[in-house]
């Protein structure tokens, strides 16, 4: 391989180093690859820097995997270029502005360990938090800014005691994450992707526009169907979109085929003639059954039927009304009974009836999102060209080499972006621009700037810090709705325990589908590459192609996602002789069973399975960033299947054995939930559980309650 600095050739094949934490044996390879000791310190490895051997010239040489940078000789600590060193890592000591004194390398790293040793464990009995922070005192702060109210200047390094209270704004009081562990995940090196920079004057126009789409939606189901929209079907909506959306935008379908939406039309349908809920007491099941045949005879006869159904369903209404009138002592079993002979008798019926309306509505819906597609992209391209940035850019030239995976790149630069204040308040940290204001805990805010540090290359200064903080969070917000519990099981993620149990016992260091908010390890896949990438986000999970690691994969309970989720994984294990292995978390959908589920219990890949019995286990909270302390955590309504996807390398090495088994299923029994509650009894956890689980709907199609697919992780 050519060193560009001195001018030597460049091999065609070469071998990474073995970063810390990984194994020897899922370091990638070319053919009959000697295997190197790994001699780089921690912060080069951060900065992209691998070890390699040449061939040509018979000795080591070092390679920046996000630069091209090659040289003969290990980088020198203590030389911060910008471009192989964007946060500077390795820069020599430098006098802090106020300070009388530069410290040297060997007492800035007595302080790092000092630092991090002092961030008391979480609640939740975890190991201590590993709190990265930077080892020199020359290591890129954010930036001093007058939008920043309350606070001059925010440092992340100071020597100063007021320095060190304004820094311990950053230093998180509870964790639930381990930003330490190192990937050992490989794959092909990728090129950068063309997706266009976030900006937060266009996510501020995309909001809008999502809010309006959301309101659309709203109206449609009332005015067609007199109904409301069913409780996450948005949500849903867009989650089976993505599937199969080939647009330009990263949260608004508007390339996809079929253009009816089969998530959206089966739960408007499952909703019509009315919504059918929980019932638990008597009166409720009489009320029910009134109510469904009322509606089913008015919308049989507001619609265009033949006639043999408009004759089936007004002979069955009148039936059960002259049954209710007639039978005083009816039982609630009773009810029930007569209201599913109901459905059966009128259901189809009922169903062709709406069906061209449904359909209306879904295409309705999915139209008004492409044409503010296109809004939102003309804004977004006038915003580049104002600022003499090309949206057209040439595909670089990408070598066929593995590497350690490594956080999305975008090709096209990001534009400067405008001020956007911050204050904290109590332990909050309030993010606004042009009167948009979003929040996170000051623990998560804490984690972003960690996870922006290791992964952002392109803002030394950290000048986009904000800006970019606010994008990421109002997608999110905005994606998931703003209504109370809106949305939060689509973010939601396996307890502390369980994610130190996989790593531990079966070398797990990559979630297949989290975001930079819920995620426990940083490299993981996300929703978004665009906001998400520089946190940390592999892009994609579907367009994420791993040549050997272990993965978790814990995706929305979408079944068009979990659907194509196996299809992609059995494409993996299949094209992969390396160590490749996905521990997956479903729900146990029996009645019936969603095609994901079946598929994989059928799997020549799947090598072992666990069933979680509901109610005795967790799940955390999709807005654990922002959530009450006592909300962290919540008990699954839901039995959870736990599936050993392996190919033959894979299970060698990482084999689910009975002893590994039997530690995850003891690491379940923790409750993070009552852990993490200082000072509230098991009472009050049990009473919040309750609460989030009385908010289930039931899904008549299938029977399953709509929030066992709301409220389980992502």
């Amino acid at each position: 391989m050519a060193n560009e600095n001195h001018g030597s050739p460049r091999e065609e094949a070469s071998l990474m180093s073995h970063s810390p934490g990984t194994s020897n044996q899922n370091q990638p390879s070319s053919p009959k690859p000697i295997r190197l000791v790994q001699d780089l310190p921690d912060e080069l490895v951060q900065a992209g820097w691998e070890k390699c051997w040449s061939k040509r010239e018979n000795r080591p040489y070092y390679f920046n995997r996000f630069t091209n940078q090659s040289l003969w000789e290990m980088p020198v600590l203590g030389q911060h270029d910008v471009i192989s060193d964007p946060l500077g890592l390795n820069a020599a000591p430098m006098p802090l502005e106020g300070a009388g004194v530069v410290e040297s390398t060997a007492e800035s790293k007595q302080r790092k360990r000092r630092f991090s040793e002092e961030v008391q464990p979480s609640g939740n009995s975890m190991k201590k938090a590993k709190v990265d922070v930077p080892g020199t005192p020359s290591a890129q702060p954010v930036p001093s800014s007058p939008s920043i109210p309350g606070t001059s200047v925010v440092k992340l390094w100071c020597v100063s005691p007021e320095d060190k209270q304004q820094a311990a704004l950053l230093r998180p009081t509870e964790v639930y994450w381990d930003l330490d562990i190192q990937t050992n995940a490989v794959i092909k090196q990728r090129a950068p992707s063309e997706v266009l920079p976030p900006h937060p004057e266009v996510e501020l126009l995309r909001s809008q526009l999502m809010l309006k789409l959301r309101q659309h939606y709203r109206e449609l189901c009332q005015q067609r169907e007199g109904i409301d929209p069913p409780r996450e079907s948005f949500n849903r909506w867009m989650l089976e979109r993505k599937v199969v959306d080939k647009g330009t935008d990263p949260l608004l379908p508007s390339d996809c085929e079929p253009v009816v939406s089969p998530s959206m039309f089966r739960e408007i349908m499952n909703d019509i003639p009315i919504r059918l809920s929980r019932i638990k007491f008597r009166e409720e099941a009489k009320r029910l059954l009134f109510k469904y045949a009322e509606a089913a005879k008015r919308l049989i006869e507001s619609r265009s039927a033949s006639p043999d159904s408009r004759k089936v369903v007004k002979w069955n209404v009148e039936d059960t009304f002259s049954w209710l009138r007639r039978d005083h002592s009816a039982s609630k079993e009773d009810y029930m009974d007569r209201l599913e002979h109901l459905r059966k008798q009128c259901g189809p019926h009922v169903s062709a009836a709406a069906k061209d309306s449904v359909e209306g509505i879904c295409s309705k819906i999915y139209y008004i999102s492409l044409e503010y597609v296109k809004r939102i992209r003309e804004k977004h391209l006038a915003i580049l060209k104002e600022n003499n940035i090309s949206a057209e850019v040439e595909a670089p030239e990408v070598q066929d080499r593995l590497v350690y995976c490594y956080p999305v790149r975008l090709a096209i630069p990001s534009p400067p972006l405008p001020s956007v204040e911050m204050h904290m308040e109590n332990n909050v940290a309030c993010v606004r621009y042009k009167g948009e204001m979003v929040k996170v805990s000051r623990n998560f805010f804490s984690k972003l700037w960690l996870l922006y540090r290791y992964s952002c290359i392109d803002d030394s200064g950290f000048e986009k810090f904000l800006p970019r903080v606010w994008c990421l969070l109002r997608r999110y917000q905005i994606m998931f709705g703003v209504g109370l519990y809106e949305g939060t099981g689509l973010q939601g993620a396996l307890p502390v325990h369980v994610f130190e149990a996989l790593h531990k016992l079966f070398g797990v260091s990559f979630e297949c589908f989290a975001s930079p908010l819920n995620c426990y390890f940083k490299q993981f896949c996300s929703a978004f590459l665009d906001t998400d990438g520089y946190f940390g986000s592999r892009g994609p999970c579907l367009d994420f192609s791993p040549i050997s690691g272990s993965f978790e994969a814990n995706p929305p309970f979408c079944e068009e996602l979990m659907d194509a989720m196996v299809s992609h994984f059995e494409k993996l294990l299949e094209s992969s002789s390396e160590p490749l292995s996905f521990i997956v978390f479903i729900p146990e959908w029996r009645d019936p069973p969603t095609p994901a589920l079946t598929r994989m219990e059928q799997s020549k890949f799947k090598r072992h399975q666990l069933i979680l019995p509901a109610f005795d286990h967790e799940y955390r909270s999709g807005s654990q960033h922002i959530c009450k302390k006592e909300e962290m955590y919540y008990k699954a309504v839901h039995n959870t299947a736990v599936l050993f996807l392996q190919n033959n390398a894979g299970f060698t090495k990482w084999e689910p054995t009975p002893d590994r088994l039997q530690e995850l299923i003891t690491a379940y029994k923790h409750s993070g939930r009552t852990l993490s509650s200082s000072g509230s009894s098991s009472s009050s956890c049990s009473s919040s559980s309750s609460t989030l689980s009385s908010t289930a709907d039931k899904d008549r199609e299938t029977g399953r309650e709509q929030s066992s697919s709301r409220e389980t992780p992502n």
